[in-house]
């Protein structure tokens, strides 16, 4: 049956909403592909990264380099799920700025609720950190800070012990610190009554158990065992903030499956104390100097 011109015209006129409907749905779904495999949006909230990044830069971060994955929440929740993780272009270095999840404080299992933290990584699996005042070394040689680091120079003294550091009972302090080796897959650790309690959490993390009996042995996963085997790398992060960032001098090594991505580059900063409702304060307010400004 031919159709007369009328209808031909509703049904181009149906066609049009349905044309824009598609594209945005296609739009979308590259846009969901691109955030969650390839690049993602991070704003700085806080200064722990001064002044290499400062609170109100907003980041891309590229998160297919170290091995993107699939969400790692139920997407606008704080509940986690399994997920996968894709082959890595590269391994992490000393010296990148990485985006990560929050492994938790010293002695909890997990945050309270998932939450992205940024830091530079100075320490890899293996390596031996230590801290001199506030001197970083690498397996006994010196770590050059990044060019934008700033920290007080005043340091806390040898004799003085700060009891929020990592680990417990360590007898350290953030300006000095260590020598403390980074745990990496496959590594031995030798467990006994006196040092359990250093390593309780970690192991617990990585999904075991360990207490001690009641004649003094220690037990994993309810056996007798006086070495646990590291199941994954784990890596040393620092603020360039020094004396202002919660970084791993004081909750501990954060986990290679923890990783998100590394910074790339700064695409917008403005000055985040101003609110929205001043718009054209806040306006007037852009970094512009920061903005396309490479992170290293």
């Amino acid at each position: 049956m031919e159709v007369n011109e009328p209808e031909k015209q509703i049904s181009k006129k149906k066609s049009k909403p349905q044309e824009y409907f598609h594209a945005l749905v296609v739009a979308a779904l590259i846009a969901i592909v691109l955030k969650i495999f390839f690049i993602e949006a991070f704003r700085i909230p806080t200064g722990s990264m001064e002044n290499t990044l400062l609170v109100g830069d907003f980041l891309l971060v590229n998160k297919f380099v170290y091995g993107a994955t699939t969400p790692m929440t139920i997407p606008f929740t704080s509940v986690r799920i399994p997920y996968f993780r894709f082959p890595a272009l590269r391994e992490p270095h000393r010296g990148d700025v990485v985006v990560f999840d929050f492994p938790g404080f010293r002695d909890e299992m997990e945050p309270a609720e998932p939450v992205d933290y940024i830091k530079r990584l100075i320490g890899e699996p293996g390596d031996t950190i230590t801290i001199k005042n506030k001197q970083v070394y690498i397996n006994g040689t010196i770590f050059p800070n990044s060019p934008n680091a700033i920290f007080s120079p005043d340091t806390s003294g040898t004799n003085i012990t700060d009891p929020r550091v990592f680990p417990k009972g360590s007898g350290w302090n953030e300006d000095n610190y260590g020598p403390l080796s980074i745990p990496r897959e496959g590594d031995m650790i030798h467990l006994t009554p006196e040092n359990i309690g250093e390593w309780k959490t970690f192991i617990e993390r990585e999904g075991h158990t360990v207490q001690i009996s009641t004649d003094n042995a220690t037990l994993i996963d309810g056996k007798r065992s006086n070495v646990y085997r590291v199941q994954q790398d784990y890596y040393f992060m620092m603020g360039d903030n020094r004396n202002n960032s919660l970084d791993s001098r004081f909750w501990g090594f954060m986990p290679r499956d923890h990783v998100i991505g590394e910074a790339l580059i700064i695409y917008w900063s403005w000055d985040p104390n101003i609110p929205f409702s001043q718009i054209g304060r806040l306006l007037g307010s852009v970094r512009w100097n920061r903005v396309g400004k490479i992170i290293r």
